[in-house]
C-alpha cells in the first residue's frame, strides 16, 4: 500500500516534534538540543515531516555539507508507516528542495545493518562511495552520494 503523505517543512520551533518522532524510532533517545545544535550550526538546514491523515509519521533533516553538496543527516519512519513509500516521498521532497537551492550533489550515510535504508538509497539512485566506522552506533556506516540532475 502506497501512502500519499503530506510533506511539510518545519522550523526550529518544531524541532521538538522531530525529536519526538526520532525517539520513537531510535535508541538511545536524544534531547531536543541534539537537533537544535546541529541544525543551527549549518547553512541551509532543512527539516521535513511527513504526515499521514494529519498525524506525524516520519521526518528527514539535512543541511549544507559543502557549497555544492547537501547532506541528508537523519531520516526515520514510525513503525506503523513503514513500507508505504513515506521515506521515498521525503527523499523526493528533499531532492527537489536541494536542486532548487543550487546543490549539485546529495550525500547520506546509513548504518550497514539497516537494510531498508540501504535499499531506499539504492532505489533512489545513490551510489556507494565509501564506508566509515561510527563510534556512536558502534557500526559501519555506508556512505552514499547522488548527483542531482533533471530526473530529481
Amino acid at each position: 500500500m502506497m501512502a500519499n503523505a503530506e510533506i511539510v517543512r518545519v522550523g526550529p520551533g518544531e524541532y521538538g516534534l522531530v525529536c519526538d518522532i526520532y525517539n520513537q524510532i531510535f535508541v538511545p533517545p536524544v534531547e531536543l538540543g541534539y537537533f537544535e545544535k546541529r541544525l543551527a550550526s549549518h547553512k541551509d538546514s532543512l527539516c521535513l515531516v511527513a504526515q499521514l491523515d494529519g498525524q506525524p509519521a516520519a521526518f528527514l533533516c539535512g543541511y549544507a555539507l559543502r557549497p555544492t553538496t547537501f547532506y541528508s543527516w537523519l531520516c526515520g519512519v514510525l513503525p506503523d508507516a513503514r513500507r508505504m513509500g513515506v521515506a521515498g516521498q521525503l527523499f523526493e521532497a528533499e531532492h527537489a528542495w536541494a536542486a532548487e537551492h543550487g546543490y549539485q550533489m546529495l550525500r547520506l550515510e546509513c548504518n550497514n545493518k539497516s537494510r531498508p535504508a540501504l535499499q531506499l538509497a539504492i532505489a533512489h539512485n545513490y551510489d556507494i562511495v565509501g564506508i566509515r566506522w561510527d563510534v556512536r552506533s558502534a557500526n559501519n556506516l555506508v556512505i552514499f552520494e547522488k548527483v542531482l540532475d533533471d530526473s530529481v
